[in-house]
């Protein structure tokens, strides 16, 4: 993929850090990237005509609203997000989510449905775009990754379930979660139509043979155009399977969502579970094409854009949508290099709309439904979930998720992955790593390593104890617990060199501790020493008066000085009755006669018995 020019970096990190309502990307359009856009935007358009008629579904939702959303929602966000490449607009996730949150409080395509789903969508524009000007981007690192895949995968299970009624004809009621549907799938199982599985069967196979033979083909095109032909062919329209209807319009217009205060209330915990499964969508896919192309990209931005995407979006009967990482990757390897690509892309599938829209009529159900089911078949990312297997507190993230996506709600299930992810950044944090370690040498280089796990011999009268995690309220019971086993495993250790690494956070309860650290090994007739190179730990340490109790000459930046300086304040006499040498500032200190003979002939060849 090509990285970004010089004058696009230069303007992209002008404006990174600032949220603002003008985009610094018109500057980069030129008659050379009009013309990659224009490419790039056709081919956008020709994937997202039957994938927003498929999602659209999938919410429960007339087919137009799905290819409004694909028009509406890029354009805002293309205009006001952060990537130059990520496109926006109806996704798999947010469709299952947007149908699970409805289906309790109306039927699915009627007129209050859809008034339900349109307010819903300004209701998580406003939330997003409030998250955004509050400048909550940083919020999403929190998150898991666990919690999409759970998530997704719980969404791809409701989604077969949804379908699979409609890919072998059988007709029956719905709502509920996926084991209602499925209970009442095997109830009609005597009814199933080998017509319409044929039908399926034919727009699911053209998928899979076209992903075969490349991956620029429009599949979900050539799907619903192999469908519809299948129908005709077996005549499904005569035999009672079910049609598309036709479409009342192409171009979307201005509507004002109406519905009482009450259902405002009831939409609220949906509207926050969808706006944060978006921002999560949107963030991750336009984090990675920036990495990947080297562009720099601003969190808080791409919520703005999404937030107004969303909110415009909702009056101009587009439905709630986020990135779509599809129609993202497919827009990177098209060519396009500004987000006019998305822009014209909409202008693009206007158009196809007003050609093809005759022949939406012609379109059998069980085609659609057969696209559906391969979306929802590839929405499960089985590689990545035997990835979060090998973590055991991922996998308690991700079962809970799914667990609660399949068995209770979806809308619930990204609630509760939130707060099982939550809790486990937390535990990690008040259990910070303490180890001590010892010199030893890999691949020709010296370098310090766990001697308790390694089984390395150490000095016994100077113990370097290495912490990586924050020090502050909820961690420092755990470090003194730490700390004091360390102790017990080497209590001739009376000096102690702590060494502070990945360490951001030093609150007052943490400067506490290392104050009683201090006292504590001094009391017991050793010395203590910090070793860190982070300006910011240093600061903490001096206001909250570290320093003035450990001192400025016991801060170190780096090991080395920390070594030959508590090595040079061990008393003669101990060096000389020791019999465990492992720095090279060992050779320097004095040798008893006794000793020398276990290392060698004389003092200088104990070099050769290090490690």
């Amino acid at each position: 993929m090509p990285k970004a020019t010089n004058k696009s970096e230069a303007l992209l990190r002008k404006s990174a850090g600032m949220i603002s309502l003008t985009r610094p990307w018109f500057a980069l359009v030129t008659r050379s990237s009009l013309r990659s856009d224009m490419i790039a935007g056709l081919t956008n358009a020709a994937i997202v005509l039957p994938q927003g008629v498929a999602f659209a579904i999938i919410a429960g939702l007339p087919p137009e609203l799905g290819l409004y959303t694909a028009m509406i929602t890029s354009v805002i966000a293309a205009f006001w997000g952060a990537s130059l490449i990520m496109v926006s607009g109806p996704t798999t996730a947010i469709s299952a989510v947007l149908f699970a949150s409805l289906v309790p409080l109306a039927t699915p395509g009627s007129a209050s449905y859809v008034a339900l789903a349109l307010a819903l969508t300004v209701m998580v524009g406003a939330i997003q775009l409030a998250a955004g000007f509050a400048r909550l981007g940083g919020l999403i690192s929190f998150i898991s990754h666990s919690v999409i895949v759970g998530f997704t995968s719980a969404a791809a299970c409701l989604i077969f379930a949804s379908q699979i009624g409609p890919a072998l004809g059988i007709a029956t009621e719905r709502g509920g979660g996926v084991i209602d549907r499925l209970g009442r799938l095997l109830h009609e199982w005597d009814h199933v139509d080998p017509t319409a599985v044929l039908i399926a069967a034919t727009s699911f196979g053209t998928i899979l043979l076209c992903r075969r033979v490349s991956r620029h083909l429009p599949a979900y095109l050539l799907a619903l155009v192999t469908g519809a032909l299948a129908g005709i062919m077996l005549d499904a329209h005569a035999v009672g399977i079910s049609m598309f209807a036709p479409l009342p319009s192409v171009v979307p217009a201005f509507q004002m969502p109406s519905i009482g205060l009450d259902a405002l209330t009831s939409l609220f915990p949906s509207a926050v579970a969808i706006g944060i499964v978006g921002l999560l969508e949107a963030v991750s896919i336009g984090r990675t094409f920036a990495t990947r192309r080297q562009e720099p990209y601003d969190t808080n931005q791409e919520i703005v854009g999404q937030g107004l995407s969303n909110m415009i979006g909702g009056f101009f009967q587009a439905y709630a949508g986020s990135g779509s990482f599809t129609r993202s990757g497919l827009n990177a390897e098209s060519g396009a290099r500004t987000p006019l690509a998305a822009i014209l892309a909409s202008g693009w599938l206007m158009v196809m709309l007003l050609v093809l829209s005759p022949f939406v009529v012609h379109i059998p159900v069980p085609a659609v439904a057969g696209i559906i089911l391969f979306v929802a078949w590839r929405l499960i990312d089985f590689d990545e979930i035997h990835h979060i297997l090998h973590s055991p507190a991922e996998t308690v993230i991700l079962v809970l998720t799914f667990l609660c996506g399949v068995l209770i709600e979806l809308e619930f299930s990204i609630i509760v992955g939130v707060l099982a992810s939550l809790a486990v950044f937390l535990f990690r944090s008040a259990h910070p790593f303490v180890g001590i370690g010892a010199p030893t040498t890999i691949d020709g280089h010296r370098c310090f390593r766990n001697s308790d796990r390694l089984n390395l011999p150490s000095c016994p009268h100077i113990g370097f104890y290495r912490i990586q995690g924050p020090i502050f309220f909820a961690s420092v019971d755990q470090l003194e617990k730490n700390m004091r086993d360390i102790e017990s495993r080497h209590p001739t250790q009376k000096t102690k060199v702590l060494i502070v690494k990945g360490v951001g956070t030093l609150d007052l309860a943490g400067a506490d501790f290392l104050i009683n650290e201090v006292r504590r090994a001094r009391a017991a007739g050793g010395d203590f020493f910090v070793v860190t190179g982070f300006p910011e730990f240093i600061n903490a340490m001096r206001r909250y008066g570290v320093l003035d109790v450990l001192g400025e000459d016991h801060l170190h930046k780096n090991k080395n000085e920390a070594v030959r300086e508590t090595v040079a304040r061990v008393p003669p006499e101990t060096c000389a009755a020791c019999g465990t040498r492992v720095f090279f500032e060992c050779v320097e200190r004095p040798c008893t006669r006794t000793k020398a003979r276990e290392f060698g002939t004389n003092q200088n060849d104990i070099h050769q018995f290090w490690p």
